[in-house]
């Protein structure tokens, strides 16, 4: 992911990806052109990289020359386009091929038509590398496409958001949700990992999801989510993982406008983890750090223990029954502290010391994401 100015963008075409698109656009015209040596005319300032590669490729004699006009405000195509350079040759009788980087609204290439409406060429083909057919609304014809991508706004070579972007060899897409937070947090059972989530959620404006608070909800208000849950618990049988991202994507839904996430008790599996990285990326989003609390085996039973006075759990007053959970745990942890240091998203922050003292080491680590 990259920052230009107050916007993200994600990787979306390669480099390998633009050339083959290239190629495709110059195979088709060497076909219909043959022996015919065309004018080719690039469209400043995007299609600069683009005229480049292009003849370098194509492989018989060519001309070429650029003419340069602006329609782009930030984000937004508009519809006064100024020309700014235009054409400084005679090309009465010639075959001219424009060549566009993007073709969205149409807008350019009106202006293209009328430049060279009394221009006597013998024939203008069009040719762009990308398209975007839901945007595009005008009754030209497009003789060469590239490839056709989605109404989102793309950075990269050639193009660029407010001046920044053009120098970049790949194409990358604007991320419709901007920055956010998203963390999995861990700890061991008595490392606190409650009572941090509430502090981290506070101070950084995120949602807490708790997939045990999630299944509750959905089981107690019988919604058909936990209805579907219900009956494989009834029946003894592990919930599918399908079925809980499927809740937790109706909870990312339902505060769609959130700064970032804090998903406690989720994943537990690298199935799990592939299936939430998935979740956020539909949301053009990503998990950005699994953050896990580290306590000592012996001070975690101490706490259980001592909780176990006044919680009434019957889980707290057994110390086999805690150790066995606390093995659990780390058996359960440790394959996802594996996936999570695969993509340098783990962090490991020491859970002993008051309550004050583990919440600045764990904003330590927020900070710096």
């Amino acid at each position: 992911m990259i920052k230009l100015h107050d916007l993200y963008f994600k990787p979306f075409i390669s480099e390998e990806e633009i050339q083959e698109a290239i190629q495709k656009m110059v195979d088709e015209i060497v076909d219909d052109l043959g022996d015919e040596m065309p004018v080719f005319v690039g469209i400043l300032n995007g299609s600069f990289m683009l005229v480049s590669d292009f003849v370098k490729l194509y492989p018989k004699p060519c001309e070429v020359t650029f003419i340069k006009l602006a329609s782009y405000e930030g984000v937004k195509s508009t519809e006064d386009i100024q020309r700014l350079i235009g054409l400084t040759q005679d090309l009465t009788g010639r075959t001219v091929v424009i060549l566009e980087d993007i073709i969205d609204s149409g807008n350019t290439l009106e202006e293209v038509h009328r430049i060279f409406r009394n221009e006597n060429v013998k024939q203008l083909l069009i040719a762009t590398l990308f398209y975007k057919p839901e945007a595009y609304d005008k009754d030209y014809k497009l003789h060469y496409i590239g490839m056709e991508i989605p109404n989102k706004f793309i950075v990269g070579y050639g193009l660029d958001y407010k001046g920044l972007g053009r120098d970049m060899p790949a194409v990358y897409q604007l991320k419709t949700t901007q920055y956010m937070t998203n963390l999995v947090l861990f700890g061991p059972p008595g490392a606190g990992k409650g009572t941090q989530a509430n502090f981290l959620k506070e101070k950084y404006d995120l949602v807490h999801i708790s997939t045990g608070d999630v299944f509750r909800y959905n089981i107690k208000n019988e919604t058909a989510l936990g209805m579907l849950a219900k009956s494989y618990m009834d029946k003894g049988e592990l919930v599918p993982d399908q079925v809980t991202i499927d809740m937790l994507n109706k909870e990312v839904e339902k505060n769609s406008d959130a700064k970032g996430f804090i998903f406690d008790g989720f994943p537990r599996t690298n199935a799990q983890a592939k299936a939430l990285d998935q979740l956020m990326e539909s949301k053009d989003s990503q998990i950005n750090a699994m953050v896990a609390l580290e306590v000592d085996d012996e001070v975690l039973v101490q706490r259980l223990l001592e909780r176990g006075k006044t919680s009434g759990r019957a889980d707290d007053a057994d110390e086999s029954i805690i150790r066995n959970r606390i093995k659990e745990y780390y058996d359960k942890t440790a394959i996802l502290k594996d996936y999570y240091s695969n993509q340098d998203k783990y962090y490991g922050v020491d859970g002993v010391g008051s309550i004050e003292e583990i919440t600045v080491r764990l904003s330590g680590v927020i900070d710096k994401l």
